[in-house]
């Protein structure tokens, strides 16, 4: 048994581009079937979703029966809850609230084992090690590490590229709604100012040789930050789907629209 490989962090090593989509709704089963949709990533969010350990766990088997590879969200970067949800399984990181180069060394010190960090070790109880059966563990485990850093806040890009220059972050997502909230612009991400603050990050990150990636809903707007250099790009959200396709079905069903097309509907199979 061998560790397995982190395809997302070598896609991002490469130049891929790299679709993903948002999980928040803490189900294994509806992460699954988004796994088979044919998305390169799924993040499943611990942030503002009431996902536990537990509720990872059942996520992070879901998805390694699918093509697509997990990406899972902390609430923040505590040492003690990143040890925690990488010996659980998970190889590939978003943390929140980045705004410093010191910030970044921690975290990238608390996802590598020593010499390269501070990781605990304790893999005959660590689901990531499959419990000591994996061969090889510890010489494979430092480079399967995917460490990408969250930038949303106006004091995060006057040091974005202090952030950068540290070693260990394969990526930079910059994130557009609370970057709104920091610039004055409270729930609204679209803003002009706002979008042209994303725009010039993502460009800042890849000129320095790292991953750049965002979340964009909307399709214009996603190929924009992508033509600027976002090279993983968050979609969608699964919850904000599920809401506007049901809102969607009961006007167009009450509003008297008349019937639905076959491809709309499907064969029934349900």
């Amino acid at each position: 048994m061998q560790t397995p490989r982190n395809t997302f962090k070598q896609a991002l090593r490469h130049g891929h581009q790299q679709y993903g989509f948002w999980l928040g709704l803490c189900n294994p089963l509806s992460a699954e079937l988004c796994g088979l949709i044919g998305y390169d990533w799924l993040l499943i969010d611990a942030e503002h979703a009431p996902n536990d350990l537990t509720a990872l766990h059942g996520q992070l088997l879901a998805i390694e029966n699918t093509p697509s590879q997990a990406v899972v969200r902390l609430v923040d970067g505590n040492p003690s809850l990143i040890k925690q949800v990488l010996d659980l399984g998970a190889q590939t990181l978003l943390v929140p609230m980045v705004e410093t180069a010191e910030q970044a060394k921690e975290l990238v010190g608390a996802m590598h084992y020593p010499p390269n960090g501070r990781r605990g070790v304790g893999t005959a109880l660590a689901r990531a090690a499959r419990w000591n059966q994996v061969e090889g563990y510890f010489a494979d485990a430092n480079e399967q590490m995917c460490l990408l850093v969250q930038v949303e806040t106006v004091t995060a890009l006057a040091n974005l590229d202090d952030i950068l220059a540290v070693d260990g972050v394969d990526g930079v997502f910059v994130g557009p709604a609370d970057l709104a909230a920091s610039m004055g612009h409270l729930g609204n991400p679209a803003h002009p100012d706002v979008k042209a603050a994303v725009t010039q990050a993502l460009q800042r990150i890849r000129a320095a040789g790292k991953a750049a990636g965002t979340l964009a809903t909307q399709r214009e707007l996603a190929r924009q930050y992508e033509r600027c250099g976002a090279q993983f790009v968050a979609l969608g959200v699964d919850t904000q789907v599920l809401a506007n396709t049901a809102r969607e079905l009961l006007i167009r069903h009450t509003s008297g629209g008349g019937e639905s097309s076959q491809g709309e509907q499907g064969n029934g199979a349900y």
